[in-house]
């Protein structure tokens, strides 16, 4: 396993991140902790999870199990030196499905306070090592929406002053060491950064964006704070939802997958996308390589990147992704890449 350091936090992370939003859905706490054995016996450090999850689908039924699965791991193996963790306070609700503490869950002093402690306590834990911010409180273009064209601020919105200002106390009082952000713009970034310096509180570790083949946006404005201020990408969706795994090529739905269990998940249903997933199939396929591994590969490799987050919901999907860290993509793989990123540029925002 190759290890990245955590924004300039002097923590070492594993560059494969176990991602775990199918635990409590599409997997068992069986499955979840046998998945757990499995990443860190092969020199995974660093798990990521999120109040919200499960969202495979989301339910009211199984809402919060993935930290609690993560908890009895925790608590079970007594190894909570072994691991960064990391998860998530949800930003404003967006379905009319779950809800967090009364159904008004912004991200004020009130929510951030009371959503840690509630995490500490299904993780069963004194401290998390990384607690992100799912998304922001305020209107932006995530989760495959293309820009900004007017300002949708509420008076409800809650400033990133008081998200931070709370967060700041938090690590002060141990019960948080880092923070970070996810679903970010490269505003809300420099917005967090400028209040760091200004306030001299602790400033953003990491940010956790989608990044993969058929979504490469973040290089055009965010790579560059990750790369001069040493924010951290933490790479979600690097299989853009499966897709480029080859398995939904040709309209397949296979039973079980996501797409089957999940119908909200349309972010990569767009017209692009299967053209542009087939012919990285082909490169990988041209190359010998499993297209996961290739796709894997290809997130592994750039230099913003300090973690990519994988998501597995057998054992043998998560070995084949965690292989990924051994494969080297040679001159003209990544020739070929570039080809048809110049031609289908991100097809799947």
């Amino acid at each position: 396993m190759e290890y990245r350091t955590l924004g300039r936090t002097g923590i070492e992370v594993s560059l494969i991140c176990l991602g775990t939003m199918t635990w409590g859905s599409q997997n068992s706490e069986a499955e979840a902790h046998e998945q757990l054995d499995h990443a860190v016996g092969h020199g995974v450090n660093f798990i990521d999870t999120a109040e919200a999850y499960p969202v495979t689908p989301v339910s009211r039924e199984t809402q919060f199990l993935t930290e609690t699965y993560i908890g009895n791991w925790i608590a079970g193996r007594k190894r909570r030196d072994d691991v960064i963790v990391a998860t998530k306070i949800a930003g404003p609700t967006r379905d009319a499905v779950r809800e967090f503490r009364g159904g008004n869950n912004r991200l004020d002093r009130r929510n951030v306070e009371q959503a840690v402690e509630d995490s500490l306590r299904r993780l069963r834990t004194d401290y998390i090592d990384l607690y992100q911010v799912h998304w922001p409180d305020r209107p932006v273009p995530s989760f495959g929406a293309r820009g900004l064209t007017r300002l949708d601020d509420t008076p409800d919105t809650v400033p990133i002053e008081e998200t931070l200002g709370a967060l700041a106390d938090l690590v002060r009082a141990g019960k948080i060491r880092h923070f970070g952000v996810s679903n970010e713009t490269p505003w809300g970034v420099s917005e967090y950064l400028r209040l760091s310096r200004e306030k001299e509180w602790p400033r953003v570790a990491s940010i956790q964006n989608a990044y993969n083949l058929l979504n490469r946006t973040f290089e055009h404005g965010l790579s560059e704070y990750a790369l001069r201020e040493q924010v951290s990408l933490l790479a979600y969706s690097p299989l853009a939802g499966g897709n480029l795994t080859g398995k939904y090529l040709g309209g397949r739905i296979p039973e079980g997958s996501r797409r089957d269990v999940s119908r909200q998940f349309v972010r990569y249903d767009l017209p692009g996308q299967p053209t542009a997933s087939a012919r990285y199939v082909a490169i990988a396929q041209a190359h010998g390589l499993p297209p996961a591994q290739l796709a894997l590969a290809f997130v592994n490799s750039r230099p913003f990147v300090t973690s990519t987050i994988i998501g597995a919901t057998s054992l043998e999907q998560l070995k084949m992704d965690l292989a990924s860290v051994d494969v080297r993509l040679d001159a003209d793989a990544l020739a070929a890449i570039e080809a048809i990123h110049r031609e289908l540029p991100d097809p799947c925002p």
